[in-house]
């Protein structure tokens, strides 16, 4: 039973990663680059880790495996904000598709921040 579920494991993780490597190479922008990479390869990272945590059984590569998938879910989100911040005031240009940009006319370049 348990291999079946790092098995499981490994296959979602295998198969979230493999969509964020597409979504990389498919996707028209930075943001909507940034967008996939970071949620489809986080979740496919966790199951991956997961999988190896659940796989050795042992209560320290355990914790150790979880930490590092708390880690990840906690610093992702965060890098993907600043990446996109730094992106968007350096001008980098929006896929001609882009219906809305909502922070057109409410961010001041110079300083940073929304107006």
């Amino acid at each position: 039973m348990t291999d079946l579920a790092i098995a499981a494991l490994l296959v979602v993780g295998a198969f979230f990663t493999l969509i964020a490597a597409i979504g990389l190479v498919r996707m028209p922008d930075v943001f909507l680059r940034m967008s996939c990479s970071t949620k489809a390869s986080t979740l496919g990272i966790v199951a991956t880790v997961a999988g190896a945590g659940l796989h050795f059984g042992d209560l320290g590569t355990a914790a150790r495996a979880g930490a590092g998938a708390v880690f990840l879910l906690v610093t992702a989100p965060v890098a993907a904000q600043m990446i996109g911040r730094a992106a968007y005031l350096l001008g980098v240009p929006l896929w001609p598709g882009t219906v809305t940009d909502e922070l057109q006319g409410r961010y001041d370049r110079a300083r940073g921040r929304l107006r």
